[in-house]
């Protein structure tokens, strides 16, 4: 069964992320926080769960560790007092910016020898593949776009 494995290959690259990732403090599950952060400079915590797939429980924890590990700060927004604006900290961009190696040395291992051609082919899949799941019911929000 495709889902099987995909759930399998999924637990594999986190698990290996985070290995990869905890010298520097960090854990995979951080990662579209801290990249979206670093586009956007900052974002309520209902815009950054849409973005990066989490529930608003989830979100929640996870910010809140960012917090007290000092990747992220909360101010209020100026348009509406009640709603916390979350950003990147110093330290958050400086970690962001070791990130890179490291996720490329997991893709590397995780495709290693894979063609170019065969890469290319398995990427067109995944994305129909989240596609088909984003566009059927129960499957998500779909005016957010697949990851590309």
């Amino acid at each position: 069964m495709p889902a099987a494995l995909i759930n399998i290959a999924s637990r594999a690259l986190t698990r290996v992320n985070d290995q990869r990732l905890r010298p520097l403090g960090l854990t995979f599950a951080q990662m579209p926080v801290l990249v979206a952060l670093k586009k956007a400079d900052a974002l309520s915590q209902k815009e950054l769960a849409v973005l990066a797939r989490i529930e608003q429980p989830s979100m929640a924890q996870l910010l809140a560790r960012m917090d007290r590990d000092g990747l992220i700060r909360r101010g209020p927004a100026r348009h509406d007092r009640r709603v916390s604006l979350i950003s990147l900290t110093e330290d958050g961009r400086a970690k962001l910016a070791q990130v890179s190696s490291a996720l490329f040395e997991t893709n590397d291992q995780a495709l290693k020898g894979f063609s170019a051609k065969e890469t290319e082919l398995l990427l067109d899949l995944l994305r129909r593949l989240v596609a088909n799941l984003e566009e059927s019911p129960g499957g998500g929000d779909v005016s957010t776009p697949p990851p590309r």
